[in-house]
């Protein structure tokens, strides 16, 4: 088995699903580049209808993650683009530099209306290309001016780069940021978020933007039995402590070819611990390693899934952490003038 290269989360490379052929083609020894191309894509915004979430549109600045996460649901979509969900998911990065402009479209096309839009549902809108693409600043530069109200998640802190426009917005009521936090052992973080920010740095995170008045929670999430789940209550706790307000938390998730992937990186990292981490996540889905039914997806069911559930609504009131409910204020949008017309002369 191969071990991974420096700073990335897998090195093999698998084929995904739709492809006829089968190959996992050697990388130079060393090589962790990371190769951008252009998405060409004609629409910004993604919508939903699931149960499980609570927002009903997002955006995606970026499809394919750098972070290199090894227990990332998202890793299958690469395989629609006829890539790998493995090593091409973190290192083939599609970028949609013209979201701001597609965004003001969406938001000036009759009978648009106004919900919260989430930010970082899919892939991270802070992974280390943010820096210098700058997408998810110029979505939120279209969402301010036109006061558009919006969430976003991220396991960065490089989301502090933005609380000029994140902080105005937030004080009015528009605006919430969740940090997503899987663990505080930063040798399990490295290990398992090779490329996100360190647990303490996004501590720091929580702490900045509250220190802004922006209204803050915590995601403990993924919760991987037998691998992070002990540290549930230690992370809500510290969350509190650096000042978010709510939390939440999803079980680990593994669709399609993240079954393969995630059991290779658990025999490479946690081989002793590979076994029991596996049992417990198929007790939790009725056998398997996944359950895509709506209801279930999220949280599990069984002893186990129950159990952590009730420590989690247990370590939230001991806390003061409520739920992720809180509403944001629509009442405020301002319609983008449609493209090609002329702006009115008076106000």
């Amino acid at each position: 088995m191969k071990a991974p290269l420096p700073s990335r989360g897998f090195t093999i490379n698998p084929a995904g699903r739709f492809e006829v052929r089968r190959f996992e083609p050697d990388f130079p020894e060393g090589d962790a580049s990371t190769v951008v191309v252009e998405d060409r894509t004609r629409s910004i915004l993604a919508t939903n209808d699931s149960p499980d979430v609570p927002f009903d549109r997002s955006i995606n600045p970026y499809r394919g993650c750098e972070h290199g996460c090894a227990y990332c649901f998202a890793r299958p979509s690469h395989a629609y683009l006829g890539w790998s969900p493995g090593r091409d998911f973190e290192t083939k990065i599609l970028a949609k530099p013209r979201a701001a402009d597609l965004l003001r479209r969406e938001l000036a096309k009759p009978g648009y209306r106004c919900e919260p839009i989430a930010l970082g549902t899919n892939t991270d809108p802070y992974q280390p290309l943010e820096r210098k693409m700058r997408i998810t600043r110029s979505v939120l530069e279209v969402l301010v001016e036109h006061r558009h109200p919006f969430s976003i998640v991220t396991k960065s802190a490089g989301v502090l780069r933005d609380l000029d426009l994140i902080a105005p917005m937030a004080r009015e009521g528009m605006a919430k940021v969740f940090l997503s936090i899987t663990t505080l052992d930063p040798e399990l973080a490295r290990r398992l978020e090779p490329r996100a920010s360190a647990p303490r740095r996004r501590l720091e995170a929580l702490r900045g933007l509250g220190s802004e008045g922006v209204p803050t929670g915590v995601l403990a999430s993924p919760m991987i039995p037998g691998l992070n789940d002990h540290e549930l209550e230690r992370i809500l706790e510290a969350s509190a402590a650096a000042g978010a307000s709510s939390a939440g938390y999803l079980l680990v998730r593994l669709p399609n070819e993240m079954k393969t992937l995630f059991v290779e990186w658990l025999g490479l990292h946690y081989p002793t611990k590979a076994g029991k981490v596996l049992a417990l996540i198929r007790e939790m889905r009725g056998g398997e390693l996944n359950d895509p039914r709506f209801g279930e997806r999220m949280r599990g069911r069984g002893p186990y899934a129950d159990l952590l559930a009730r420590r989690f609504e247990v370590a939230c009131r001991r806390y003061g952490l409520r739920g992720r409910e809180a509403s944001l204020d629509t009442s405020r949008f301002r319609v983008p003038e449609p493209v090609g017309r002329q702006r009115r002369l008076f106000g």
